[in-house]
């Protein structure tokens, strides 16, 4: 099973997070903003300098360049990057077919990506990193811009991919309602401190 495990992380305001995440299970993280959860994501991600060890099984994070590293721990943020014209040039080389909980017509590959809202894009981001079947997933509210009638089709969606590829997932929530749905275990920061959440979220 794969395991990923932070010793004494600090970045930011945060000092001294000790983590062990599983995968197949889902973590929620909240917290005020400004309080550092997508630091933390970044700080994992390899994207922001930190102190302490981040380390995917038996790998070490800077003992592999931060780009095969983030293949393998890929965040997906809140506001996704698009670098080519249309969709389907994202996710080459095989064209895939986009599940029909994330709400698409059939075309949506040949869509240019300058029509897609935001909850669109957040919704191909998410689908983008599944393909790229990474060990591990950093969700930044990963369901933020989507409609009330999606968020839950999509959470059903994520949840049932991350069992069946035994992924693990750090996933920032502000909703509690969702937290109480997705969450096999919930932690909070406060302050400088990440502290367990612990009965009913």
């Amino acid at each position: 099973m794969t395991t990923l495990t932070l010793e004494q992380v600090s970045v930011g305001a945060l000092e001294g997070v000790d983590l062990e995440l599983k995968g197949g299970e889902i973590v929620c993280l909240s917290g005020p903003s400004g309080s550092g959860k997508s630091r933390l994501l970044r700080a994992i991600a390899d994207l922001d300098p930190h102190e302490g060890a981040v380390q995917l099984d038996d790998t070490p994070q800077g003992s592999v360049p931060g780009h095969l590293w983030r293949q393998q721990v890929m965040m997906v943020p809140v506001d996704s990057q698009w670098w080519s014209e249309r969709v389907g040039e994202h996710f080459q080389p095989s064209p895939v077919g986009v599940p029909d909980a994330l709400g698409f017509p059939a075309d949506v590959m040949a869509w240019p990506v300058s029509r897609l809202s935001s909850g669109e894009q957040q919704r191909l981001a998410l689908f983008r990193a599944l393909v790229r079947q990474p060990k591990v997933l950093l969700l930044d509210e990963p369901t933020a811009n989507l409609d009330e009638a999606l968020i839950e089709q999509v959470e059903a969606w994520l949840k049932a991919e991350i069992r069946r590829q035994n992924l693990v997932v750090l996933w920032v929530a502000h909703d509690s309602a969702q937290i109480q749905r997705v969450a096999d275990r919930h932690y909070r920061l406060a302050g400088s401190q990440l502290e367990a959440v612990h009965g009913n979220h």
